[in-house]
């Protein structure tokens, strides 16, 4: 009696094991936030301030963070971009990511991290790190989390 009662709970906890085994891997996210990044770059590039949002969460629980300022909410987002780059005496200047990794998290999740860089029209070029959480919405992909500092100097 003993023995069978063992070996049964030995299955029962083994069960989940085989079935995550078995799972299929979640699809790459990969083409689709690089896709979300390029319309970013390119709305950003022609001063577009409300096409590079739409990359964005338009939720007021998007989070982003930049040098120790934590924003809260897609339109204060919104706010602090126009602030920073279309305010009076402000430019935009021209957006790369020269080298951004993507990693599939899930279904429904992803993270790129790496470097963006800020060409001024004056000559002068801002570069830094980051790091973006993208979720699959009903909308598409979109970022819902971002963490982005300048480098020094």
């Amino acid at each position: 009696m003993f023995q069978a009662r063992s070996t049964i709970i030995v299955l029962l906890l083994l069960a989940p094991v085989s079935s995550f085994s078995a799972e299929t891997p979640a699809p790459d996210a990969a083409p689709a936030v690089r896709a979300v990044l390029a319309a970013q770059i390119e709305a950003w590039n022609r001063g577009d301030l409300d096409g590079y949002m739409a990359g964005y969460w338009k939720s007021p629980d998007l989070v982003f963070f930049s040098n120790g300022t934590d924003t809260r909410g897609w339109q204060p987002t919104l706010d602090r971009y126009r602030t920073r780059y279309q305010g009076a005496g402000k430019q935009m200047g021209t957006l790369d990511f020269p080298a951004m990794d993507i990693l599939t998290l899930g279904p429904d999740a992803a993270l790129a991290r790496g470097r963006w860089r800020l060409k001024m029209p004056d000559g002068k070029e801002l570069t830094g790190m980051t790091t973006v959480v993208f979720r699959k919405r009903t909308e598409g992909w979109r970022i819902v989390h971002d963490h982005s500092s300048a480098d020094a100097g």
